[in-house]
């Protein structure tokens, strides 16, 4: 690593002192991106990934471009992924002929649930617990990783002919985060770890055809 720990923590307190608060608005908007998922809509379906475009792109330009890389140079590589993958959800509608969220009742949709709840309230609650306290810790929305696991989870909500592509991104993330977390004392981050893992496990189940990966149209609402 080309910088140390302290170096990194105290980075994540200089972004989050610049942005506040727009880590409140991003929790705002985390929230209504979950509510929208249990209403089947045209609406809900075009705003939910350009709600996680937005989020992706202030990932992008704000953290990787406009701190990160002043610290990594690598980060400007990571900002550009980061700005394509926001392109990919803004446009998805256009894209991919229209994406199709919902909660259902099946495993894809539990799993989704369950890593928004963790990219929301135990990643913060899982660093406080391992002794990082704010402004110098990640925050949801407007930082990588979590931001990344959120994503996952929403995707899981969506029909896998879109998903598929759209978790790419999000998935080789996965991997240099979750290796990132080890070595920065992130331990929250290993998150990245079991959502990358929940994904290739439902990948290969669509494509095998089996019956645990399947979405189902009926919603829980």
């Amino acid at each position: 690593m080309p910088f140390t720990v302290d170096e990194f923590f105290a980075l994540f307190a200089r972004y989050n002192e610049a942005i506040w608060p727009l880590q409140i608005s991003a929790y705002i908007l985390g929230v209504a991106i979950v509510g929208l998922a249990f209403f089947k809509s045209r609406t809900a379906d075009v705003l939910i990934p350009a709600g996680l475009g937005v989020m992706w792109l202030i990932n992008g330009v704000g953290y990787h471009w406009s701190f990160f890389s002043a610290l990594n140079k690598p980060a400007f590589v990571f900002g550009v992924v980061f700005t394509a993958q926001a392109a990919f959800l803004l446009f998805a509608p256009v894209i991919f002929g229209g994406l199709r969220f919902h909660v259902a009742r099946d495993a894809r949709s539990v799993a989704g649930l369950a890593l928004v709840a963790f990219a929301m309230v135990f990643h913060p609650v899982w660093g406080l617990l391992a002794g990082h306290s704010y402004p110098a810790v990640p925050v949801f929305g407007v930082a990588p990783c979590p931001t990344t696991i959120f994503t996952i989870g929403i995707l899981f909500l969506c029909d896998w002919r879109g998903a598929r592509w759209l978790l790419i991104i999000p998935g080789l993330w996965s991997v240099i985060g979750a290796t990132a977390a080890v070595l920065l004392d992130v331990p929250q981050d290993t998150g990245l770890a079991v959502a990358l893992a929940a994904a290739l496990m439902f990948g290969a189940g669509h494509w095998r055809g089996m019956r645990f990966a399947r979405h189902n149209r009926l919603s829980t609402g």
